[in-house]
C-alpha cells in the first residue's frame, strides 16, 4: 500500500491535526528510530525501505548495521540479489536497537520472525517486496508485517496498516522536540489470533466466506487478508455481498438528498440518483461492486480526478466500508449518528480489526482516515513537523493503550 494513497484527501501527512498547514521546517536531515522487539523470539529482523527524497528519489535500503544507506544499481536480470545485507538484527526480547534514516518518501520498516526475508531487485533499479497475494513469493510462509512513513522536511507521518493483512503487532509512539508524545497501541500479542475468531464467528453468523481470509501454516494463524486481498487470490469471494446495500442507498438517494462534506475548499456537495446515478455537484458515480467497495480504487472509485471527485470518492468509499449512508445524510457521519458497521452487510474485517486494537486505531482500508471534522481519528497515524525519535516496537509484549 502507498502511504499517500491512503490519507482521504485529507492531507494529513502535509498538516497537523487541527488541518492547519505544517508551516515550520522539520530539523536535521537525519532522524533516529528506536525498533523494539517486544517478541518472545531472539530471531527478529527488521528493514527500512523507501525513496531517497534528498538523492533524486533514489531507491533506498538501509544496511544491516542500521545507519549506512545502500543504493542499488540497476541489475541486468530480473530477480537479482542484493548485494548488500539489509537484515538488522534486533537482539533478545525486550532489547532496542537504534537506527538513523534520511529523508525518505513512501518508506517501510518491515519486521520478520524466526526467518529473514528475501528482498530481489528488477532492472531499473525496481524493488521486489515481500508480497502476501503471489503464492510464489519467497516470503510467503513467513511471519511479516510492517509499518509506514514519510520523512521530509516538513514532518515525520507514520502509520501502522492492516490495508493488505493483519499479522504481528506493532506499535508507535512518536517524541516531538517539544516534548509531545503520540502512541499508536496496535493489538496484544493474540491479536492476530482475535481477528481470525472473528472473522469464524462472522461466517458463522452470516454464512459468508470471511473465514477464506486466514492463511494459515502448520495449523497455525500465519495472517488475515482483508477482503480486497481475498479477492485478489479468489475472484469469487464475497460476490454480490454488498449489493442489497447498494440498492437500498440508490433507493433512499433517489427520495431525498445526500451531502458530502469534503472537509476541503469546496466545502460541502450535494446530490441525489437519478437515472441510476448517483450525481453530486458536477460528479457522477454509478452503483459499485463489491470489489470496488473493498479495493476503494477501482468502478466509480477509480478516478479521483479532478481533485473535488478525489474528496468525494474519499468519503463515499468510507461510508459504503462502514455502513453509515442509510442512518445518516451527511457523510462523513457525525460521531452520534454514523454507528460504523453496524449495519448487517458491512466491513466486518474493519470491524473486527478496529475491535482487537487496543485503541482501536489503524488503516483497515485505504481510505479509513475519514473522519468527521468532530471526530476520532481511527487511522492509527502519528505525525509531527519537529520529530526526536520515533518508537517502533513489534510483537505486543507490553502492549498499551
Amino acid at each position: 500500500m502507498d502511504l499517500l494513497r491512503t490519507v482521504g484527501n485529507r492531507v494529513q501527512a502535509a498538516r497537523h491535526g487541527d488541518g492547519q498547514q505544517v508551516l515550520t521546517a522539520a530539523s536535521g536531515s537525519t532522524l533516529n528510530f528506536a525498533l523494539e522487539n517486544r517478541t518472545t523470539s531472539n530471531n527478529v529482523f527488521a528493514y527500512v525501505t523507501g525513496l531517497a527524497i534528498d538523492n533524486n528519489n533514489a531507491r533506498f535500503l538501509l544496511r544491516a548495521d542500521g545507519r549506512t544507506p545502500y543504493f542499488p544499481s540497476s541489475p541486468a536480470r530480473v530477480g537479482s540479489q542484493l548485494s548488500e545485507d539489509c537484515a538488522i538484527r534486533l537482539g533478545a526480547p525486550g532489547s532496542t536497537t537504534t537506527v538513523t534514516i534520511p529523508h525518505l518518501a513512501g518508506g517501510r520498516i518491515y519486521f520478520s520472525i524466526d526467518s529473514p526475508l528475501t528482498f530481489l531487485l528488477n532492472p531499473g533499479p525496481a524493488l521486489v517486496e515481500p508480497s502476501i497475494s503471489n503464492p510464489s513469493d519467497p516470503n510467503i510462509g513467513i511471519r511479516w508485517d510492517f509499518a509506514e512513513f514519510t520523512w521530509n522536511a516538513s514532518q515525520l507521518f507514520a502509520n501502522i496498516t492492516y490495508v493488505d493483512f493483519v499479522c504481528l503487532p506493532i506499535a508507535l509512539t512518536l517524541e516531538s522536540e517539544s516534548g509531545n508524545t503520540q502512541h499508536i497501541s496496535g493489538t496484544a500479542p493474540d491479536g492476530l489470533d482475535r481477528v481470525c475468531n472473528g472473522l469464524r464467528e462472522q461466517q458463522a453468523r452470516d454464512g459468508r466466506r470471511w473465514s477464506n481470509l486466514i492463511v494459515t501454516r502448520n495449523g497455525r494463524n500465519l495472517r488475515a487478508l482483508s477482503p480486497n486481498n481475498g479477492i485478489t487470490m479468489d475472484g469469487t469471494l464475497f460476490q454480490g455481498y454488498y449489493q442489497p446495500y447498494v440498492n437500498e442507498v440508490w433507493a433512499q438517494y433517489s427520495r431525498r438528498e445526500l451531502a458530502v462534506n469534503t472537509q476541503a475548499q469546496w466545502g460541502i456537495l450535494r446530490g441525489r440518483v437519478a437515472n441510476g446515478q448517483l450525481r453530486i455537484a458536477n460528479e457522477s458515480f454509478s452503483q459499485p461492486s463489491t470489489a470496488d467497495i473493498f479495493s476503494c480504487s477501482t468502478g466509480p472509485f477509480a478516478a479521483t480526478n479532478p481533485p473535488e471527485r478525489g474528496a468525494l470518492v474519499a468519503r463515499l468509499a468510507a461510508a459504503f466500508n462502514r455502513s453509515t449512508l442509510l442512518n445518516s445524510d451527511i457523510i462523513p457521519a457525525p460521531p452520534n449518528v454514523g454507528r460504523a458497521y453496524q449495519y448487517p452487510i458491512t466491513n466486518h474485517y474493519a470491524r473486527i480489526v478496529h475491535s482487537v486494537n487496543l485503541d482501536g486505531r489503524g488503516y483497515a482500508f485505504p481510505y479509513d482516515d475519514v473522519a468527521p471534522d468532530d471526530g476520532r481519528d481511527q487511522s492509527g497515524a502519528v505525525f509531527d513537523s519537529r520529530p526526536r525519535l520515533l518508537r517502533v516496537a513489534v510483537g505486543g509484549q507490553g502492549a498499551y493503550a
